[in-house]
């Protein structure tokens, strides 16, 4: 009699995951396969993004099809960023910078969103139609660096957690940066994707090949575009990892910021003042489902970002703050390894 009901019970379960499997199959057709490009187009760049689930894209759709609208994110930016456009605050200076601050502060004071304002840091909640998330504002852009898990980057060396290269470097806040090496979404962090430079060195990346760069020069300027590692280092770069799509070029969208499926993202940006844009959203959850690259290039213009960067997302997207995880991972293992970060020293 136990064996009866056992094996019933196993076959109603087989059936209604054999059920929801099909529907969830049907769904996604329907999506794919409906009359507005744009679900189509949602849904194959939200699992492309991914490492784990990429694969269902070609389920759905050719490898033409996936390629066309894989295009439209990598779109090459020529356009360099104009450094005039960015004047930083100069402490020392009072009169006219005291009145203008002042009303900022006020603007400040009524925003109810804000739940971190003290050391030059301001972090409040951001919400979207599909997204919420946190934006971090960092008044002095002299103390934004990349961090680096391991002075030399290898596949046997597996990187660090976000919270430990805080530790390891004294930084007050961090979020995730860069790409790195994920095969099926089980990487163990250890191996950058592009370029990465620290602190004025070249830690990884060869100085010929050509990279998205996402870094700040000497002058502490945020600094987006396509260059060589060697163009990086004569132009002062001082801080970099590689990532995409530029979202932000001297305070005008790029085309490529017009696509992308929702999901978590990181990004960075810098305002005329100087102050620096750390982004980052949650995604991947019933509360959140994510954003795509026009949600968090709106994002970055909003908040008056004149260049911006969309930085590594998914289960990396992580902002931290005196050693506090403030957003909700999507790693179900939790915070992962990771071979750079953005500091906030």
């Amino acid at each position: 009699m136990t064996k009866k009901i056992l094996l019933r019970t196993l076959i109603i379960l087989g059936n209604t995951v054999i059920l929801i499997v099909l529907a969830l199959y049907c769904i996604m057709w329907i999506c794919v396969n409906g009359p507005s490009s744009r679900a189509k187009e949602l849904f194959v760049m939200s699992v492309r993004e991914t490492s784990a689930v990429k694969f269902l894209a070609n389920i759905y759709c050719s490898a033409d099809e996936i390629k066309d609208i894989e295009q439209k994110k990598n779109i090459d930016v020529t356009d360099f960023v104009d450094t005039s456009l960015i004047n930083i605050d100069d402490e020392d200076e009072t009169d006219t910078n005291d009145n203008e601050n002042n009303k900022d502060n006020e603007n400040i004071e009524d925003n109810e969103n804000i739940i971190i304002q003290e050391d030059g840091i301001i972090i409040e909640k951001i919400h979207g139609s599909t997204f919420k998330g946190y934006m971090m504002s960092i008044k002095d852009p002299s103390r934004v660096i990349v961090g680096t898990s391991s002075s030399s980057y290898s596949s046997n060396v597996a990187g660090r957690k976000i919270s430990e290269m805080m530790e390891s470097y004294g930084a007050v806040a961090a979020t995730n940066a860069g790409g790195f090496d994920d095969p099926n979404g089980i990487g163990n962090g250890g191996i950058p994707i592009g370029i990465v430079m620290s602190e004025g060195e070249l830690k990884y990346g060869s100085r010929n090949q050509k990279y998205n760069i996402i870094g700040m020069n000497n002058e502490n300027v945020l600094i987006v575009g396509n260059m060589t590692g060697q163009q990086a280092i004569d132009s002062g770069i001082r801080d970099a990892v590689s990532f995409g799509p530029i979202l932000v070029i001297n305070g005008q969208a790029t085309e490529a910021s017009q696509s992308g499926g929702l999901n978590p993202r990181t990004a960075i940006g810098q305002k005329a003042d100087g102050t620096i844009l750390l982004l980052v959203i949650d995604g991947r959850q019933s509360s959140s489902f994510g954003a795509s690259y026009e949600d968090i290039a709106d994002v970055m213009l909003r908040f008056g970002a004149v260049n911006a960067a969309n930085l590594d997302g998914g289960s990396s997207s992580m902002m931290f703050y005196k050693g506090e995880l403030l957003n909700s991972c999507a790693s179900l293992s939790g915070p992962r390894n990771m071979p750079t970060c953005i500091l906030v020293k």
